[in-house]
């Protein structure tokens, strides 16, 4: 996979996965930065698994493997909606 595809169009996750020593911390700012950058209509859960089977098979003990697994398992997650919006109106 080249830097700068559909999947990755800043090249942000293929970075990640160079540098050396990089944190969870640092990567969890990666990938945020990087599921901003999408485009709207992508599903992101099959992307973070394309991701995956490029990178995280080679890479299993890479922090970045293991943010991309928790994306995939928080998309999963059903969201409440809080606040006012799921108040009913009498």
């Amino acid at each position: 996979m080249n830097k700068g595809d559909a999947h990755d169009p800043k090249g942000l996750i293929f970075e990640s996965y160079q540098i050396e020593g990089i944190t969870k911390s640092e990567c969890r700012t990666i990938f945020l930065d990087w599921a901003l950058s999408l485009p709207l209509e992508t599903e992101t859960g099959r992307t973070i698994r394309h991701m995956l089977a490029q990178y995280g098979t080679n890479a299993p003990d890479h922090p970045m493997t293991e943010v991309l697994e928790e994306g995939l398992v928080s998309i999963a997650a059903p969201r409440r909606r809080g606040g006012w919006k799921s108040r009913q109106r009498n």
